[in-house]
């Protein structure tokens, strides 16, 4: 299955994407078969081939959350945004479970 995704390219703290078709299975920086744009989070730039894009989701090609979320922004799909996981760091996920209180446990049930 085919599936449009960003491709990660640049120096590290530089980071910046390709829109690519690649199959499913590949890892993000192995093999694509077409190169449909670019996307630099730091400068909030993007430019797409919006044909080829539509081209491939009518040929059946899947989005990647993210990705779709680009082309909304960008008009070349109507709709709205996808919600998008954002990976908690382990320090955030201890703070978190500092600030919640503990659950309560169980009443007990008196013996008789």
């Amino acid at each position: 299955m085919l599936v449009l995704r960003l491709k990660p390219i640049g120096k590290k703290k530089q980071i910046s994407f390709r829109l690519v078709v690649a199959e499913k299975r590949s890892k993000l920086d192995g093999r694509f078969i077409e190169d449909l744009g670019f996307y630099n989070p730091k400068t909030d730039q993007f430019n797409f081939k919006a044909e080829r894009v539509k081209e491939r989701i009518k040929e059946g090609a899947q989005l990647s959350d993210t990705v779709y979320n680009l082309l909304v922004t960008a008009g070349i799909l109507e709709g709205a945004k996808r919600p998008v996981k954002i990976k908690k760091s382990k320090t955030e996920e201890k703070a978190e479970a500092v600030a919640q209180p503990k659950s309560e446990a169980a009443p007990e049930i008196p013996a008789a």
